[in-house]
């Protein structure tokens, strides 16, 4: 098939979508002529190119081909990856347009589940064909839209889309600046929403009244699994987000995974989480990594440590614990907990003496298996015994969904 391409017709044209309420764009309006199960889907996305004068991408019509094959091998809920930062791609970016004959190829597949398209250039004009495609494929589980510069008027198309779909399962917004304006609209979703179980929010601007929104609906919702909010923008001195963060911990006991990285906690609201956390019977992963917590912080966590009997992983990256902390949390794992798996203290100032106190409590402790230690001070001395006691040194660095 000899593969020409035309320059859109409606890149240049097309409005933004404003608001969920935003109407469809004339040119987009058409029924599709063409249907998805003649030819595959590499020549129905290339005949609604030509019938809608859009521009033909040559490195999406491979990926389609690839994923034709998987589905004459009889494939079923296959993730299609056209990730902007995959090799396969070569530097090419998918642009909101593109988005919109995708959504067109995809609508009424049933072989596709999961639709990665991270760090390409929908911005808000695909974050409006991402909803509607919410509201029309009943298959897709997983949707991944992390880095696309999508603002505030496209989250909130995606979280009212949300208000009504009842497949989507894990959505991945990492990146996208929709600020508290579309926070807002995420958590004003959840009150609604009952099978979306992991939402990723990281780096997306958040402010102090989203964050609290979303402590606040999560004491009721009891479908959300694990929730991203990494690095919302808060002001003030008095940790008000970790302190609903914490009451919520009281009362969720579904909660399996919780990020709040660079959410400025400092011991006080270190203490708030560890009271909640005495109560709380969900919760195995807590990242609070990149905050301000010293070694009396450390010395509730430890406390925690001491009965707890569900947290399996903790990010304590780039805190501020020293040789005292590190004492207080080896302690706790070498004589009391018996559940934790992994746990990072990653760049936390700690010596020798707390790197061995460290590595000591991995030799007693049957469950620990990693402890990620690098950015801290060795000396020779530790370096032998850490050699002779951790299992590993390397810490997955993405904060994202970890299960």
């Amino acid at each position: 098939m000899e593969l020409s391409q035309k320059q859109a017709g409606p890149a240049s044209g097309s409005p933004l979508p404003a608001s969920s309420r935003t109407p469809t764009p004339a040119w987009a309006a058409a029924d599709d002529s063409v249907s998805a199960s003649i030819g595959g889907l590499q020549e129905y996305y290339y005949d609604l190119c030509m019938e809608k004068s859009q521009e033909i991408k040559p490195f999406i019509l491979q990926i389609l081909q690839e994923v034709d094959k998987e589905i004459e091998k009889g494939s079923v809920g296959i993730t299609l990856n056209i990730a902007g930062n995959s090799r396969s791609v070569s530097g090419e970016r998918v642009t909101g347009e593109d988005f919109w004959i995708l959504c067109r190829v995809l609508k009424n597949n049933s072989y596709i589940n999961g639709l990665d398209v991270r760090y390409n250039l929908l911005s808000d004009v695909g974050a409006y064909y991402a909803a509607k495609l919410l509201q029309k494929q009943q298959n897709l589980i997983y949707l991944n839209l992390m880095f696309n510069d999508i603002g505030p008027e496209g989250g909130e198309l995606i979280a009212k889309a949300l208000h009504k779909n009842r497949t989507l399962k894990h959505l991945r917004m990492t990146g996208n600046k929709i600020e508290n304006k579309g926070g807002m609209f995420f958590a004003a979703m959840l009150q609604i929403n009952s099978s979306l179980e992991k939402l990723d929010l990281g780096d997306c601007d958040l402010g102090m009244p989203s964050v609290i929104a979303f402590a606040t609906v999560l004491t009721q919702n009891q479908t959300i699994k694990g929730l991203n909010l990494n690095r919302p923008i808060l002001y003030g001195e008095q940790e008000e987000s970790t302190v609903h963060l914490g009451h919520m911990l009281k009362e969720n006991q579904c909660l399996v995974e919780l990020h709040m990285c660079k959410h400025d906690i400092k011991n006080c609201g270190m203490k708030q989480l560890c009271d909640a956390l005495h109560l709380n019977r969900s919760l195995q992963y807590l990242d609070v990594s990149c905050n301000k917590i010293t070694q009396d912080g450390m010395k509730c966590l430890a406390d925690v440590l001491k009965s707890n009997t569900t947290l399996e992983v903790i990010d304590l990256s780039f805190n501020r614990m020293e040789n005292a902390g590190a004492n207080y949390l080896s302690d706790a794992l070498a004589s009391h907990n018996r559940t934790l798996k992994a746990l990072s203290v990653v760049s936390n100032n700690i010596e020798g003496k707390g790197l061995v106190a460290l590595s000591q409590s991995m030799k007693t402790n049957p469950t620990l298996s990693h402890i990620y230690i690098w950015g801290n001070k060795f000396d020779e001395a530790t370096c032998v015994i850490q050699n002779m006691y951790f299992k590993s040194t390397v810490f997955p660095r993405n904060k994202a969904m970890h299960l």
